[in-house]
């Protein structure tokens, strides 16, 4: 009995650490995402600003 019961438990703990490992993956995976994304958005405000500086001069 008291090993079913420790079995449920590390079966339950398991399964907690398999979440918690999924959510912070899904977090790394949303920062790579949101940083790529800055970085395209900032080179191309980068290009126009550039573009505009170049036809000024």
């Amino acid at each position: 009995m008291a090993g079913r019961q420790a079995g449920r438990e590390a079966g339950r703990e398991a399964g907690r650490e398999a979440g918690r490992e999924a959510g912070r993956q899904t977090d790394r995976q949303t920062d790579r995402q949101t940083n790529r994304q800055t970085d395209r958005q900032t080179d191309r405000q980068t290009d126009r600003q550039t573009d505009r500086q170049t036809d000024r001069s």
